[in-house]
């Protein structure tokens, strides 16, 4: 990825010219029909982390908060929205475009009443979290990434968890290692093509 891709996917409001590209996508024995685009992670796709992500995991069951961090178009929040009817789901992402875009599917799947994107600044303070789903940018590097995962994960509630899926050849092993050390034990739920799928819970 070039060091111009990763502007425009980290970025409030990437720079190239925007242009929409609808994708259906399976997820969880589900059809989702969401709108991607230019300047916003995995245009035109469902990204092969996230594939994996959904293919090595079930949905969430019985939680009411969930957050989806560095939501991109949204098809993490939005596929367990679609799963869960009562679940309160916010997505956040730095990246205006993928926000919009965001807000735009929920509305097209009907879960925007439910359903938040914002940027990470706009969410209380005080807002916890049953669980935790993200594919996290890891190529922003890795003190941000660290960062990162340090602000967002005591928000989850007691006995709560997040679920990561990370590229192996991107760091998978040495971040299991590094969140142990920070007290957030992680268990290796799946491995498959290329990526890791961690489950972090809180004590």
């Amino acid at each position: 990825m070039s060091d111009q891709d990763l502007e425009h996917y980290f970025s409030a409001d990437p720079s190239v010219p925007f242009e929409r590209e609808r994708i259906r996508v399976e997820v969880w024995d589900r059809d989702l029909s969401l709108d991607t685009g230019s300047g916003v992670f995995a245009r035109g796709r469902l990204d092969v982390g996230t594939a994996v992500l959904f293919r090595e995991t079930e949905p969430p069951v019985d939680v009411d908060r969930v957050l989806d961090l560095g939501c991109g178009y949204g098809v993490i929040g939005l596929a367990i929205a679609s799963h869960l009817p009562k679940a309160q789901v916010t997505a956040v992402d730095v990246n205006e475009r993928a926000l919009l875009l965001a807000r735009e599917n929920a509305e097209r799947l009907g879960v925007a009443d439910r359903f938040t994107a914002s940027t990470p600044d706009a969410v209380a303070p005080d807002a916890v979290f049953d669980e935790i789903w993200s594919n996290p940018p890891i190529r922003i590097g890795k003190q941000a990434l660290h960062e990162l995962l340090l602000a967002w994960l005591p928000r989850l509630s007691e006995g709560g968890r997040a679920v990561l899926v990370v590229g192996k050849n991107l760091g998978a092993d040495s971040l299991q290692r590094w969140l142990a050390e920070q007290g957030w034990p992680a268990d290796r739920l799946a491995s498959a093509k290329g990526f890791r799928v961690l489950e972090v819970r809180r004590a």
